[in-house]
């Protein structure tokens, strides 16, 4: 019998050494921005931390082979993908990986392709390896914001060009189909591009009957085009223990992408630790944290969207709301919500001031208490 998890459980944060948290320390401000949950890590996960820590040496950390046992597993169970062990590389971060496939791929001067509404390290990336950052528009498709694919394709090819990419969409939630991955899977194999995919939220699908499906699965030539990144960071809750990793199949991009000590740190002993026992026993507990997430969902789109002023789409994946704010006619919404109350990420970080990001990865009363700051403040406005 399975056992039930409380994500109703309020912990209090206040002297973790919480970024969410600490942000708005000593003010009221509900902290509902930066992408990591307020729900208790699997209990498994924990014990396996205890279970290390008993040992008195801390060195650097060597990928348990079981690890890599796991991933080679869950590629083939969840998304029928069959990947070599050696294609495992595993980083500290997500956003360091995201720096390393530029530094991998291109040189200084040369373009690199992202969504132009996106996670802010897409466009901060290239710049730091001082390559230009050419945004895709994006479109809205059956309620949900993806790239453009027409407006790639129409783009002249440019051999050996990076793409970064993120599936599911950061923000948005849009999880893409099988057809527009297989379709941009053709642009970037006929453009003769190389993708970097983010799929740091992949277990996170939010409606039943709807799946994630990674770019490189789906045939041989764009699985030797791709990187992809993977983590249980925000899958888990684990972000601050730094352990993630890139299947990189072809061995020349992949000799690219192993950690540089010069430049990003190896991966954390206790992430490996933490990463091992969440994907060999966590799968009951993300199947009811989506539950929980999925009735927060349906509760904040429905409450958002009865607020004069406000607009919510639907959201496939992931903890983030992305809210179009456009008809209060703010010209600082972060602050104004901050006024409220209610600290969100200002859109104008992801590529457009006319949305917020609200982080809904929390207990239920929070979200309606948001909700009650957000309505008060914005019929005050009128």
């Amino acid at each position: 019998m399975s056992q039930n998890y409380d994500f109703d459980q309020h912990i209090d944060r206040s002297n973790a050494t919480s970024v969410k948290w600490e942000k708005y320390h000593g003010r009221d401000i509900l902290p509902m921005w930066v992408a990591d949950t307020d729900f208790a890590v699997l209990s498994e996960i924990q014990q396996a931390l205890r279970d290390r820590a008993d040992h008195p040496v801390f060195g650097y950390g060597h990928t348990p082979e079981r690890l890599t046992e796991v991933l080679v597993e869950r590629m083939r169970r969840l998304y029928d993908w069959r990947i070599d062990p050696e294609w495992l590389v595993f980083l500290p971060g997500i956003v360091g990986a995201l720096y390393l496939a530029c530094r991998a791929t291109g040189k200084a001067g040369d373009e690199v392709y992202r969504p132009q509404i996106i996670y802010p390290p897409f466009a901060k990336a290239p710049k730091m390896n001082q390559q230009g950052s050419q945004p895709i528009p994006m479109v809205m498709r059956d309620d949900r914001m993806i790239v453009d694919l027409d407006w790639l394709e129409q783009q002249p090819p440019h051999p050996g060009r990076l793409l970064l990419f993120c599936n599911p969409q950061n923000p948005g939630g849009a999880i893409y189909r099988d057809d527009e991955l297989r379709r941009l899977a053709d642009i970037v194999q006929r453009q003769e591009l190389l993708i970097c995919s983010d799929e740091i939220h992949c277990d996170l699908i939010l409606d039943h009957g709807k799946r994630h499906i990674p770019i490189a699965s789906l045939g041989a030539e764009i699985e030797h085009r791709s990187i992809t990144l993977m983590a249980p960071s925000k899958t888990f809750n684990l972000a601050g223990l730094g352990c993630a990793f890139a299947i990189v199949p072809d061995p020349g991009l992949r000799v690219h992408i192993k950690v540089n000590p010069y430049i990003v740190s190896h991966v954390n002993v206790m992430g490996l630790v933490a990463a091992e026992a969440a994907y060999e026993l966590g799968d009951e507990w993300v199947r009811q944290q989506c539950e929980y997430l999925a009735a927060n969902r349906d509760y904040l789109i429905d409450a958002i969207n009865g607020i004069r002023g406000l607009s919510l789409g639907p959201i496939e994946a992931t903890y983030l709301a992305w809210i179009d704010v456009s008809e209060l006619g703010l010209d600082d919404p972060m602050a104004f919500f901050e006024d409220a109350g209610v600290g969100m990420s200002p859109g104008r970080d992801f590529g457009d001031n006319n949305y917020m990001r609200l982080n809904f990865g929390c207990p239920r009363s929070r979200v309606e208490q948001a909700v009650e700051r957000i309505r008060k403040a914005v019929e005050n406005l009128a």
